[in-house]
């Protein structure tokens, strides 16, 4: 089965009635779990950004305190799956304040850890990708906003 275009889609949902597009997006939701996450996002957090940031925020550190320490590996595994997490949280809401924020708390994480990131070079590496990341959404921002991040960004790396 091939999928339509969004465009195809769109024009199909504009013709069905409003008892129809809520069949459809319940449907939706129970099929998978993400989906039901961003109605979720949808319609109880997108209106209060500011709430769901913390919200993750608190996520991410007990993400960072279940990591097993014994070995990098098991480190380098966890870290990539709260970095995967904070990903999708961040394509839920789709504003580039919110990309910025999440990634700077989740490298302020990072480099709090122990054993340090410094000693292992995957988590280094992964650790100098996401910082690349921050300065390339912060490019997008309002100037103050961008002096503001530029000078936590500065704050991190020090």
């Amino acid at each position: 089965m091939k999928a339509a275009s969004i465009k195809e889609i769109k024009q199909e949902l504009s013709t069905r009635s409003q008892s129809e597009l809520l069949r459809l997006c319940l449907h939706l939701a129970k099929f998978k779990k993400e989906n039901k996450e961003l109605l979720t996002y949808l319609l109880y957090e997108a209106s209060d950004e500011q709430t769901y940031i913390e919200s993750i925020k608190i996520e991410i550190d007990k993400e960072f305190e279940l990591i097993n320490r014994q070995s990098f590996y098991y480190i380098k595994k966890s870290v990539r799956k709260i970095l995967r997490t904070v990903k999708k949280y961040i394509r839920y809401s789709k504003k580039k304040e919110t990309e910025v924020e999440l990634l700077i708390y989740f490298c302020i994480q990072l480099k709090q850890m122990s054993p340090a990131i410094e000693k292992n070079t995957v988590l280094f590496n992964l650790y100098n990708r996401q910082i690349e990341a921050i300065k390339k959404a912060i490019s997008f921002l309002h100037e103050d906003l961008q002096f503001d991040y530029n000078y936590e960004l500065e704050n991190i790396n020090n």
